[in-house]
């Protein structure tokens, strides 16, 4: 039975989805979800890119909880919320290594062609090749 599950959640349709999935399975099992929403930092210096994260992490951290609320109502009480930088399959990863509960991770199918996988990565292949723990994509 799954217990803890991790969502790669960015507001998109197929992250929506992947959410609701998983908030289901926690529903039915008793078990909790671990969101984890990335911020891509893609220009600026270090110092930039710290006061950025910052102001807009604890901004979007409010956001999000609203915005999974209006998804499922119960997430208040079963949600873990992370906000964090960096390549969204690696962190997704290393969130797994880092909290040894997860054992389970949920994401969202996004349809790319072969140019767009080949230049922006595909973040499903990338958890699916590196993941020790069950994985759900979800179309």
């Amino acid at each position: 039975m799954v217990k803890y599950s991790l969502v790669g959640y960015d507001s998109s349709d197929s992250s929506q989805r992947a959410f609701r999935f998983a908030m289901e399975m926690a529903r039915c099992g008793g078990g909790r979800v671990r969101v984890v929403y990335v911020l891509q930092v893609t220009q600026g210096g270090a110092d930039a890119c710290a006061l950025m994260i910052t102001d807009e992490s604890r901004q979007r951290s409010q956001e999000l909880l609203e915005e999974l609320r209006a998804i499922a109502p119960e997430a208040t009480d079963r949600v873990d919320l992370e906000i964090t930088h960096g390549s969204p399959g690696d962190v997704l990863l290393n969130q797994v290594r880092q909290h040894p509960d997860i054992d389970h991770i949920v994401i969202g199918h996004t349809s790319r062609g072969a140019l767009g996988r080949w230049l922006l990565g595909s973040v499903s292949e990338d958890v699916l090749a590196g993941a020790h723990v069950p994985v759900t994509v979800v179309r």
